[in-house]
């Protein structure tokens, strides 16, 4: 079945709307496991990767640290894009996810028995940012995949933002898990948390590789790649094709997720470091907040996807943006009031905005790249605002508190990452609607 669908075979009306739920179903359970993944390392950094791994520096000054390797697996995710976007455009959308999938999954399931500082000095935490940088390079490989797998299956224009919003959905589901996972090590291990509880998440996630393999091997290849290959329209190097012939819409799409990508990772991981050392509150307290934050951007991405399709991908990103670039200041003040109500409204309201960007953010990223060269210029697209925004957000505001010690400043860096987006998103094309199957270029 699978050799006739690459030879060009048709599907009936029923088989591809099969294909469309499976396809949909493997996108967004995959990006769950891998978000999980790659998630998991925020929350356990802002909470014991100082302590373990450079327990002689300053507290503040061990989480800096601990998030100056966290930045390695950022610094990886545009390499991972430029590899399988590579083979994405040429091999076909379905045999680079299986492999993002492996490599990320088994680095995840690695982190869980790297030795501490105790045991083997600094060559801890070397091991442990080799890790890392692998793990990015897998994380970066699987959105671009992930989106297109689920967009080339849809016959209809006018769905798109809220089918490609699925596989985003992976990213809160996969925080959620990831919370949720150290959540039950910090039940199960108590104060031996420090210990041994916190590898318990990164061992149980190659339980989770198993069920996303098992998917994935079930899925076919997509129509529009299937098309690209009978009309023998493979490029020999896409990732470099694509940013020659549309290096505007790269760019662009890196600097239009600035406001999601910093505050973000502020959100999920900084307040970890911040929560505990600062405010001096329990780390379970944060947990249960980021879960139920989670559980409200279950709602609210496919919503907004659905948003976009209806009022236009641009204008539901930037509402999104402005949104964000208000709502720093408040997320501080909320926090800084102390009273625990507030401070754990301020955690499950911030993702609000951020997911009015995220849930049309893969179309409107996706459907500005002309098939043949997608896979790349998406993902490269995309993942290189974990350079320039997701991966330093962390490592600027914890340098931020450290030099001035109030939140106020780092609300004001969430506000500028807002302008940047408005702008970069006011330069991109609307496909909102329109037929994405013809070259572009």
């Amino acid at each position: 079945m699978a050799t006739m669908e690459m030879a060009g075979g048709a599907l009936s009306e029923s088989e591809h709307r099969a294909q469309l739920r499976k396809a949909v179903i493997a996108s967004t359970v995959g990006t769950t496991i891998e978000w999980y993944d790659f998630l998991l390392y925020s929350v356990v950094t802002g909470l014991v990767f100082g302590k373990l791994f450079f327990p002689h520096s300053d507290p503040l000054v061990g989480v800096l640290e601990a998030f100056a390797v966290y930045t390695v697996g950022f610094i990886a995710r545009p390499i991972g894009a430029f590899i399988f976007g590579h083979y994405g455009d040429r091999i076909g959308r379905k045999g680079a996810l299986i492999a993002t999938l492996l490599i990320t999954g088994l680095s995840t399931f690695a982190v869980g028995f790297v030795p501490t500082y105790e045991s083997i000095g600094i060559w801890g935490a070397v091991v442990l940012t080799i890790i890392r940088f692998i793990q990015g390079v897998g994380v970066g490989g699987e959105w671009g995949g992930s989106v297109l797998l689920s967009m080339e299956w849809a016959r209809t224009n006018n769905h798109r933002g809220f089918i490609t919003s699925w596989p985003q959905f992976g990213g809160p589901a996969g925080l959620f898990l990831a919370n949720m996972a150290v959540l039950i090590g910090s039940a199960i291990s108590g104060d031996a948390f420090l210990q041994w509880g916190w590898r318990i998440p990164f061992m149980l996630s190659i339980v989770m590789v198993g069920i996303g393999l098992y998917i994935r091997l079930g899925i076919l290849e997509t129509p529009a790649f299937r098309k690209i290959v009978a009309e023998e329209r493979i490029e020999r190097v896409p990732a470099i094709e694509v940013l020659k012939r549309q290096p505007k819409q790269v760019f662009l799409s890196m600097f239009a997720r600035t406001a999601e990508q910093a505050p973000a990772y502020i959100y999920l991981a900084f307040v970890f470091a911040y929560g505990t050392q600062v405010l001096h509150v329990q780390r379970d307290f944060l947990l249960t907040a980021l879960i139920t934050a989670g559980l409200i951007s279950f709602v609210t991405i496919p919503v907004a996807g659905a948003l976009s399709d209806r009022f236009g991908r641009k204008r539901i990103y930037i509402i999104g943006s402005v949104l964000t670039g208000i709502f720093g200041f408040i997320y501080f003040a909320m926090l800084d009031s102390l009273i625990p109500a507030v401070m754990f409204l301020g955690i499950v309201l911030s993702f609000v905005p951020h997911d009015l960007m995220y849930g049309p953010q893969a179309a409107l990223i996706a459907e500005g790249f002309t098939p043949r060269l997608r896979y790349s210029g998406a993902s490269i697209g995309y993942q290189l605002a974990s350079i320039t925004a997701g991966g330093p957000a962390p490592l600027i505001a914890t340098a931020l508190l450290a030099a001035y010690g109030s939140g106020y400043v780092i609300a004001i860096y969430i506000a500028i990452c807002a302008v940047v987006s408005i702008v970069a998103t006011l330069m991109m094309p609307d496909h909102t609607g329109r037929d994405i199957s013809e070259e572009i270029v």
